[in-house]
């Protein structure tokens, strides 16, 4: 009878086993039918895109948040407009990836962004803004061999490290220090009282301000310090106030300038004051008064913004609903710059590219743009300014150590004047341009 069943069970098992296995060969079947799917030829690869990421700092918060918010929409809008091209690197199609930090200008946080842009790959760096933070950072983008253009930091030391991946494409302190002081000298300033900021910028400025004046002959009567987070200047003016003055020289930025040149006449003191390009904007007359920044003497290490091409103008007007302050078309031009070193080299990779920027001759919203040896750029301008009617109106133009009328080289010679908002205009200049005109290339 267990015999039995035995088999039984023995029999049913074979039977299940024999189906189960009938069953699994006919789904085997269209297996083998599908089979030919496999030799149809595939399907195009999808169009390989590579992310770059360019990086820019500046200070986004404090005092002077409105000049780095400046200096980051000119590179952010090159970084766009690139992006619209669709351009191909080394093969691929490349999207730039804007990353932007706010570095508060503060020296102890240059380094430390700059290592963060490093550990994130970055190609290549527009920054930074202040001479202070810009100095400490480099060393950090020497090291990781990262590409970095300053379109707006004027301090010699800067291109004066030996490093061949630095570079900037404003005027230097040295040019742009003794272009303000030979103005002084120019509306006979015979007494000049000097205050720095102690920051590697005024303190720099200030000191090229002051040989310039002492070798032109002009009296430096008093030489004063105060920091860039200060309110209150009684205290020196008054001590400045004692010497009499003709003429006073701020190196520092807007938000301590504006206050210093209130308080000055607030306490009498009348002379004529002047500063460097942190302070030379517009926001002057709404820190010190309209009718107190009437009159004040200033100067841009660069080419003023009414100068640069009309289509970055427009183009920046378009996006930011405002007009640019002082670096922003210079910025522009950094962040383009890098990304064209990378089309000559067909390479985002900075060892590769890095050769091609070092000889680059590019023509951009502020003009032709070559550097030397050192990392400058070659035939820098210096802009005098001075407050009229409520407005920066621009006087004259430095460069190479000539100086000519601004309404003059806007009319021809100059590399730069094509880019202006008046390109028109030195299309004809060349034949009945006076002979001076050309003067300030040379």
């Amino acid at each position: 009878m267990n015999h039995g069943r035995i088999y039984q069970r023995i029999g049913l098992t074979l039977v299940a086993a024999a189906l189960v296995t009938a069953y699994g060969c006919g789904r085997e079947e269209p297996k083998k039918a599908e089979a030919p799917k496999t030799t149809s030829a595939p399907a195009a690869p999808a169009d390989d895109t590579v992310t770059v990421k360019i990086g820019h700092a500046g200070p986004l918060t404090g005092g002077i948040a409105h000049l780095g918010k400046d200096n980051e929409n000119g590179a952010r809008l090159a970084v766009e407009e690139a992006n619209a091209k669709k351009m191909k690197i080394g093969g691929k199609t490349v999207r730039f990836e804007f990353m932007g930090e706010d570095d508060q200008a503060d020296a102890k946080l240059g380094p430390t962004i700059a290592q963060k842009f490093a550990d994130a790959k970055v190609a290549g760096v527009v920054g930074h803004l202040n001479s202070g933070v810009t100095i400490p950072a480099s060393a950090v983008y020497n090291q990781a061999n990262i590409p970095m253009i300053s379109g707006s930091a004027t301090n010699p030391k800067l291109t004066e490290q030996g490093f061949k991946n630095i570079f900037r494409i404003v005027g230097r302190d040295d040019q742009q220090g003794p272009a303000i002081a030979q103005y002084l000298a120019s509306v006979k300033a015979k007494k000049v009282a000097i205050v720095d900021d102690a920051t590697a910028y005024g303190e720099g400025l200030a000191n090229e301000v002051e040989k310039t004046l002492k070798s032109s002959g002009v009296q430096v009567v008093a030489r004063e310090k105060t920091n860039d987070k200060a309110t209150d200047f009684k205290a020196i003016l008054t001590k400045m106030k004692g010497r009499a003055p003709d003429a006073v020289f701020y190196g520092g930025m807007d938000a301590t300038g504006g206050p210093m040149l209130k308080q000055a006449r607030e306490l009498g003191i009348n002379a004529v004051f002047s500063f460097g390009d942190g302070a030379c904007t517009d926001t002057m007359k709404q820190l010190a008064g309209e009718k107190v920044a009437e009159g004040f003497i200033c100067s841009q290490a660069g080419l003023p913004v009414v100068a640069a091409s009309k289509t970055f103008l427009d183009a920046y007007k378009a996006k930011f609903n405002a007009d640019p302050i002082i670096y922003a078309p210079f910025t522009y031009d950094a962040a383009n710059m890098l990304i064209a070193a990378m089309q000559k080299a067909d390479s985002t990779d900075p060892a590769k590219y890095l050769p091609e920027l070092q000889k680059i001759s590019y023509k951009g919203a502020t003009g032709t743009i070559e550097f030397d040896e050192k990392g400058d750029r070659k035939n820098a301008e210096i802009t005098i300014f001075t407050m009229k009617g409520g407005k920066l109106e621009p006087v004259a133009v430095v460069q190479g150590g000539k100086s000519v009328a601004f309404a003059d080289f806007m009319k021809g010679g100059s590399s730069a004047a094509p880019a202006g908002g008046a390109a028109p205009a030195p299309a004809a200049a060349p034949a009945p341009a006076p002979a001076p005109a050309p003067a300030p290339k040379k």
